[in-house]
Formats: structure tokens, C-alpha cells, sequence
């Protein structure tokens, strides 16, 4: 089992707090002879007659040495769960959730921006500190 990121746990809550359903922590990915661990899957039913979304959701924190390198993990790891689980499970999305502060300053970035928008990657961006959802994108 791989380790929890720093924040984890207010990322969970504020999945919760939004309404979303924890149903599994860490999300199993097996394909072929490849395993892996995204940090959250969550199901928020929308009514009783339909379906509910269903999310994955890869937690980082940026507190490495090297933010170029945080984002290079972080992309990487973003694109390796993406494909698996539409092999997988297709139904559900994936998001990277990153703290509202780390937002700011790394996303912002023309460079990474054109990484984030050229992978598609969506993203959950969230207020650690009082473990709230500020905003989905993508």
C-alpha cells in the first residue's frame, strides 16, 4: 500500500462535506500485470432512479524539494491512472486534487498551464485548512 499524502485527510473530509461517498481509500487499479493505488474513490448519487457520478481522486501536495519535479510526478501519475481506469472502469473520473495555495502559485504557471490543458487533466482544488472544495475543474 503506498503512503497517504500530507493531505489526505482534508481532502477526504471536504469530499465528504461536499456530499461525496468514500468508497474506497485507496482505489485498487489492477490491468494485465499492472497494479496500482489512486487515493480516493468517492460516488455521489444524484437520485434514487439514476446512477450516481463516481470519482477517483490522486492527492498531491507539492512540498518537494522541486516543483518541476512535483509536477512531473504528479502528471505522470495523472495520465498512468487516467488511462488504466478508462480500460477499467470507465464510468468514473479522475481528478488531481491540489491545496488551494499550491493552485496559486504552481498552476498558474504558463508552462504548467499548458501541460494541465495539452493532458486534459482535471482537477479538485481544495482549502486544506477548513477541508472545503473551492473549486472542480475540468
Amino acid at each position: 500500500m503506498p503512503a497517504q499524502d500530507l493531505y489526505h485527510d482534508a481532502v477526504k473530509q471536504a469530499l465528504i462535506k461536499d456530499g461525496w461517498h468514500i468508497t474506497h481509500d485507496p482505489f485498487y487499479i489492477g490491468y494485465g500485470d499492472v497494479d496500482v493505488y489512486v487515493d480516493l474513490g468517492a460516488e455521489r448519487p444524484i437520485a434514487a432512479e439514476k446512477e450516481g457520478h463516481k470519482i477517483a481522486v490522486e492527492i498531491k501536495s507539492f512540498v518537494g524539494r522541486s516543483v518541476v519535479r512535483d509536477m512531473e510526478q504528479a502528471v505522470g501519475q495523472y495520465v498512468l491512472y487516467r488511462d488504466l481506469l478508462e480500460e477499467t472502469e470507465p464510468q468514473r473520473t479522475l481528478y488531481l486534487a491540489v491545496d488551494d495555495e499550491v493552485h496559486k502559485s504552481v498552476f498558474q504557471r504558463v508552462g504548467f498551464q499548458v501541460i494541465v490543458k495539452k493532458n486534459n487533466m482535471r482537477m479538485l482544488v481544495v482549502r486544506v485548512d477548513r477541508e472545503e472544495i473551492v473549486q472542480w475543474i475540468g
